[in-house]
């Protein structure tokens, strides 16, 4: 791995961290620009950022530099505290990233909504192109999006000169070139613009403002210094910028993430390693540094294997302003402006839009779009976090409460969480449910406070001295049930939890006793009521046919419910039940000898499952000696399984119970017996048919599979080999 080592940064990081240069140095310029900063501190953040941040930095992948994101913030803090203060501020936030990554608490930044971040970046990206319009257009970017906004149609209408030729045939570059054959884009295309604009300024002539840099890049005269007083506003000014550059840098990380497979980010260290560079960058003259998630991605596109490309793009942006300062000063402002513009319009992501909206979240996206436009950008990303909050809060809260009427009865249902804030609405709910009449109200509630109990246990009272009737059926645990037992129970955590109630018996969940022959009545109105219109589709796709892969043949006891235990459903099992899952050797039963001819020769099962279960009461029989009459006549089919011989076990544990015992031998017998059958042999001989011995033990609720090779039963999950007897 040592020799191998430079080979591979020749091979993949060295190629990578050029395109990467390439495309962060317009990219660099264009953000100073934006930000009212000197040009040459973009540069510097560039070499900062690749150098330190990609050396120390936990995502071996992130390139760092200067991010449009954090253009308004700095704009506004350039021009309240000036340039050598706001150098400081770069410093202090750096160290108080530094903190944040020793601290551990990096990924608490991820519980920002991403419905914030995308609107933050929307609202960076609309005042971005509101400020650089006026600069294409031959004039000069207001302090304020809303002045910006008032401007722009006087600067529309007003005479336009060469500025808007270079910027406007910048975006069009920008436009074009993902369009373009893939051997033309393999030059960046914010360098292609940049480049073909400059050349077109300087080969026509053009007299327009260009980027101007100090006479000497590396001879920097910069002390950051604090400011005389306002510490309140710097403070302010200081946990703004490490908090959206952290943020920044970490979800950039966690996207960068996903696009390789190499080693994931650490990103206590990518904050540590983001605070040092920030530092140093201010220290330089620099502009803060982040993460930025378009170098980054370019950088993976590239084939970058390890952190040397994001170094190596370092330097060579450092090596590119030594020696090409002048090439730099030959640029036009507005070209730059034409680039800022283009990348601001990507910061407006349809996409993001319609992903938020689907997850409901497009309130908090615009609040925050709207509130980094008009005021501010902490203004827009708190207000985003509040509105977030109050959000949570109604879904937390969120209480489903509707009444349906049911020929003379009535049914309320009642679901979500139902606490105080709920009580004004279930009360008028509960008060348009008439006097004597007889109402089923189901709670599927996840949780019930003492205000609501009472709303409820209250007008339950009133509806029955009224002469009607209350039938309580509550869904999971019974909160309201509990609370009038004198145990109402404080906590969801303390909330027992309950079978569903497709699963549970009835006697699990009916809560009001009823005759047995109601019984039926009541689950297939239950199944109309709730799992009907869930199955509508899956059952409308199996009305013409069915085509089951397994044949399951199991005993008659009400406790085994093959669906459940095979975690199945509709036209999946074809089921054969009977006394003892017996399979009558030599085709002796009619009836079983239909079934397994249609299965295995019309529908073409792939697997034949014969499931017996503990505590059986046809092995307990067969064990002791059935009684005379039609079950002693029928579990003479059963007699092979009693004169097995050796033992048959549970993951190597003979059962105590001789039913239990015999249960096991009666599973293995009755493969055999189907081998008995043509077609299931020609089957099983062609590849074609798989035979599986199941047990399921009851009180443990475990299945257990046969083990061909251990000649065991092991439970369901462990290695099991196909059956053989």
């Amino acid at each position: 791995m040592v020799i191998m080592r430079p080979l591979a940064v020749l091979r993949h990081d060295l190629p990578a961290s050029l395109v990467v240069f390439l495309v962060a140095v317009p990219l660099s310029l264009g953000i100073a620009l934006a930000s009212g900063a000197p040009v040459a501190a973009g540069l510097v953040a560039a070499v900062v950022g690749g150098i330190v941040a990609g050396a120390l930095g936990g995502s071996a992948l992130q390139v760092s530099g200067p991010a449009a994101g954090l253009t308004v913030v700095m704009a506004e803090t350039i021009q309240t505290f000036g340039w050598v203060v706001t150098c400081a501020i770069t410093v202090a936030a750096g160290a108080c990233q530094i903190l944040l990554g020793l601290s551990r608490i990096a990924r608490a930044a991820l519980a920002i909504s991403p419905a914030i971040v995308h609107g933050m970046l929307a609202g960076i990206g609309v005042t971005i192109v509101l400020g650089q319009l006026h600069v294409i257009l031959g004039g000069k970017a207001q302090s304020s999006a809303l002045e910006n906004i008032a401007e722009l149609p006087g600067q529309i209408v007003a005479h336009h000169d060469a500025a808007a030729i270079v910027g406007l045939l910048t975006i069009g570059i920008l436009l074009a070139w993902p369009k373009l054959p893939a051997a033309v884009r393999k030059v960046p295309g914010p360098l292609a613009a940049i480049a073909a604009a400059t050349v077109v300024s300087v080969a026509f002539g053009m007299t327009l403002p260009r980027v101007e840099l100090p006479g000497d890049l590396l001879n920097i005269h910069l002390v950051p210094q604090l400011p005389d007083g306002g510490w309140g506003g710097f403070a302010l000014a200081v946990v703004t910028i490490a908090l959206i550059a952290s943020v920044e840098s970490l979800l950039s990380a966690v996207a960068v993430d996903r696009m390789h497979t190499g080693p994931r980010a650490n990103l206590d260290r990518e904050l540590v390693g983001q605070g040092a560079a920030n530092m140093l960058s201010g220290a330089l003259g620099g502009l803060p540094v982040t993460g930025v998630i378009v170098r980054s991605s370019t950088n993976v596109a590239a084939g970058a294997k390890s952190r040397a490309s994001a170094v190596l793009h370092g330097g060579w942006v450092l090596l590119f302003v030594v020696l090409l300062a002048g090439l730099i000063q030959s640029i036009p402002l507005a070209a730059l402006a034409g680039l800022l513009v283009h990348v601001g319009a990507k910061l407006v992501n349809p996409g993001h839009m319609k992903t938020v909206l689907a997850h409901g979240d497009l309130p908090v996206y615009l609040l925050t779009l709207a509130g980094v436009v008009v005021f501010d950008l902490l203004t827009g990303v708190l207000a985003g976090i509040g509105l977030a909050l109050v959000l949570m809060l109604r879904r937390t809260v969120w209480s489903g409460i509707h009444i349906e009427r049911e020929g003379e009865d009535w049914r309320v249902v009642v679901e979500g969480v139902l606490t105080f804030l709920s009580v004004p609405r279930l009360s008028k709910v509960l008060g348009s449910v008439p006097g004597g009449v007889t109402v089923r109200l189901e709670l599927v509630v996840d949780y019930l406070d003492h205000a609501a109990f009472e709303s409820l246990h209250t007008w339950q009272q009133a509806h029955e001295r009224a002469g009607g009737t209350v039938e309580v059926d509550e869904v999971g645990h019974p909160w309201f049930g509990e609370g009038k037992a004198g145990r109402p129970t404080r906590s969801r955590i303390h909330a027992s939890r309950a079978v569903p109630r497709w699963l549970a018996p009835w006697s699990e969940w009916q809560a009001v006793e009823g005759i047995p022959a109601q019984q039926t009545r009541r689950g297939a109105t239950e199944f109309h009521r709730r799992a009907a219109p869930l199955l509508r589709d899956t059952l409308s796709g199996l009305a013409d046919g069915q085509r089951p892969r397994t044949l399951f043949i199991t005993c008659g006891d009400s406790r085994i419910v093959p669906n459940l235990i095979t975690t199945s459903g509709p036209g999946d099992l074809f089921t054969i039940r009977n006394i003892g899952n017996l399979v009558p050797p030599g085709q002796a039963d009619p009836s079983m000898n239909a079934s397994i001819e249609y299965a295995v020769g019309v529908l073409g099962v792939a697997e034949i499952v014969v499931c017996g279960h503990s505590s059986c009461g046809a092995m307990a029989a067969l064990a002791d000696g059935p009684p005379p009459g039609p079950l002693s006549a029928w579990l003479r089919h059963a007699e092979p399984s009693a004169h097995r011989l050796g033992s048959a076990t549970l993951d190597g544990a003979v059962p105590d119970r001789e039913g239990d015992r015999l249960a096991l031998h009666n599973v293995l017998q009755q493969l055999e017996h189907l081998r008995e059958y043509p077609s299931v042999a020609a089957a099983e001989s062609a590849g074609k048919l798989q035979l599986t011995a199941m047990y399921f033990h009851v009180g443990d609720a475990q299945v257990y599979l046969f083990d061909g090779a251990g000649r065991t039963f092991r439970p369901a999950g462990a290695p099991v080999a196909v059956p053989g007897t």
